[in-house]
């Protein structure tokens, strides 16, 4: 597995790295892609992690051009794929995307925009119909792909240029900084398989100094736990409850959860207690 990014890593400037990781529902897969494909006229590279895909999702990735290959015989986590595929990664800036994602117009535009414009974001994600937290749009009007691609261009048209700050962010697409990746490390993969490593990684780069920024003028649809769902894993049973034990231990948390709070406790950003190297095994 390659080594942590530093500031000497290689890279291509402007060019984005969107890390995807797969394991089975190739059909959500390839509607991802097609999407991307139509909708980033960007500098990109895709860097797929396979999870022990048992259909022909790992056929289907190797036809996809400008795009980079991880094959796990098992499944070794969300975190670990996750920091696989940052550590593979040649671009500037860095985008975590699940499999059951479809982007519109401007997606990457407008998250990139806020980076670049902005730089005391250290991450910023985008609007949806499933997610939860602020970044939710609910109810959404529509009903099929065509209807979701005619809303999300006049929602996105309506409210270009809007953002705000946020208390945290959900993994199923972040984009940001490699810089940010130097500074704070990956993904924590003791949140295994899912669940919590993206709270985890949101309090982190808030620790370091960065905010976290919902951009309304990027719109992404999500299908939802697709993954979890074609492996028949229970991601509100026992993964929910064990990866929330693990987190409020390592945060130390007694009684409640604000984020705020540890943010403040944990701050200045201390190497040896805070930074997540990508190579962890």
């Amino acid at each position: 597995m390659p080594n942590d990014l530093t500031a000497d890593t290689p890279y291509i400037s402007g060019m984005t790295s969107i890390v995807i990781l797969t394991r089975n529902a190739m059909d959500y897969t390839k509607q991802c892609m097609d999407s991307i494909m139509k909708h980033t006229p960007e500098s990109y590279e895709v860097v797929f992690i396979d999870n022990g895909s048992t259909d022909e999702t790992v056929s289907y990735l190797r036809t996809i051009r400008n795009s980079k290959l991880i094959v796990n015989r098992e499944n070794r986590g969300f975190a670990f794929g996750c920091n696989q595929g940052m550590a593979a990664a040649r671009g500037e800036y860095i985008v975590l995307l699940n499999n059951d994602t479809v982007v519109t117009k401007g997606w990457l535009t407008h998250l990139l925009g806020w980076l670049q414009r902005d730089e005391s974001i250290g991450i910023v994600g985008p609007r949806s119909n499933f997610v939860f937290s602020a970044q939710q749009i609910h109810p959404v009007p529509y009903q099929t792909m065509e209807g979701m691609a005619q809303f999300a261009e006049l929602f996105t048209t309506m409210f270009e240029g809007s953002g705000f700050e946020a208390e945290r962010l959900v993994g199923f697409c972040m984009a940001f900084h490699r810089r940010l990746v130097e500074t704070i490390g990956g993904l924590d993969d003791r949140f295994f398989p899912g669940c919590y490593e993206d709270d985890d990684f949101c309090l982190r780069t808030q620790i370091s100094g960065k905010k976290l920024w919902i951009a309304s003028d990027s719109f992404i649809h999500h299908h939802g736990h697709i993954s979890f769902h074609a492996n028949k894993e229970d991601i509100f049973g026992s993964v929910m409850r064990e990866n929330g034990i693990k987190f409020w231990v390592k945060w130390g948390l007694t009684d409640r959860y604000v984020g705020s709070e540890i943010v403040q406790r944990e701050t200045p950003f201390r190497k040896d207690r805070h930074y997540v190297p990508l190579g962890r095994k």
